[in-house]
């Protein structure tokens, strides 16, 4: 599925770490991780060898868990599999993407550290992904409020050159079927491309509602990835 154009998606962690994120990683030899309060996210070299799995088990500590994310290598036998989620990566294919109308008394608003908890609380209630008291630093997240209250977010968490991954898309369950989702979404799309960059997404395959929501908003599948955890030796 690769092109010259987005072939950093194919290893879009690692390409993240390495660039515009740095300054939230953790690195020892070819191996790197974000800092545990941001993401649990862990790369390594794009065709690992023995020390590099070496790396990133010292990086993490014994009993760890690391998130690989969709990183196509597996780590040797020693580390035990926590979860392998089938999923697909999809891009932004142009146009513009039309919001919907404004729900009264709802107010897009952007999220900073003085949001966390209710970001948390949200990321608890709904299970977007993994959402941690630091990963609101990843890039910008946007949210609803009703009334004071959060009742949606998104916000960006993955950027390789060039790119920007929407992430936590989140609504809570009384408040899902008004556009919630489709008005942050749209507004993230146009703020990315506004900066000459690219949005992209991932998705569970089960997740066939939201499937269908990103291809309406202009999202086309690039390919099937895995998402896999495991525990360090």
């Amino acid at each position: 599925m690769t092109h010259d154009a987005d072939a950093v998606l194919d290893d879009p962690v690692g390409q993240s770490l390495g660039g515009r994120h740095a300054h939230l990683a953790r690195r020892l030899g070819r191996a790197a991780t974000y800092d545990r309060a941001v993401a649990t996210f862990s790369a390594v070299s794009t065709e690992p060898d023995a020390a590099d799995w070496a790396d990133l088990a010292g990086l993490l500590g014994p009993g760890a868990f690391a998130d690989l994310f969709s990183c196509p290598a597996v780590p040797p036998p020693t580390w035990e599999p926590v979860f392998s989620l089938e999923g697909r990566q999809m891009i932004w294919s142009g146009g513009t993407p039309d919001g919907p109308a404004v729900e009264s008394g709802a107010v897009l608003v952007e999220l900073g550290p003085d949001s966390v908890p209710d970001m948390l609380g949200l990321a608890a209630q709904t299970e977007p992904g993994p959402f941690w008291p630091r990963t609101h630093e990843l890039g910008t997240y946007l949210g609803v409020r009703i009334d004071g209250v959060l009742v949606a977010m998104a916000g960006e968490r993955l950027r390789p050159p060039g790119w920007t991954e929407i992430s936590a898309v989140c609504t809570v369950p009384d408040a899902r079927g008004r556009g919630h989702a489709a008005r942050l979404i749209s507004t993230l799309v146009t703020r990315i491309v506004a900066r000459g960059e690219r949005p992209f997404l991932h998705v569970a395959e089960t997740n066939t509602g939201a499937v269908a929501l990103y291809e309406r908003l202009g999202f086309r599948t690039r390919g099937q990835v895995t998402f896999r955890g495991f525990r360090t030796p």
